[in-house]
């Protein structure tokens, strides 16, 4: 049987640190910035942690 393929919509949009926690890029960062403060885009850059609620749904499609 040949192995199962990874979700690629998926695999795209989250990532598996070394320690097997899964991250995500921030939402709402892509356009309508003028009314954002400069510091809420700036935290917009970095990665966030899925929630474990969520982990396990992403993990598997991860592959």
């Amino acid at each position: 049987m040949p192995k199962m393929k990874s979700h690629r919509g998926t695999a795209k949009r989250f990532r598996r640190t070394g320690t097997g926690k899964i991250m995500h890029a921030h939402a709402f960062k892509s356009h309508i910035l003028t009314k954002k403060s400069p510091k809420r885009i700036r935290n917009f850059r970095k990665e966030a942690e899925v929630s474990k609620a969520d982990a396990k749904n992403v993990n598997a499609r991860l592959g």
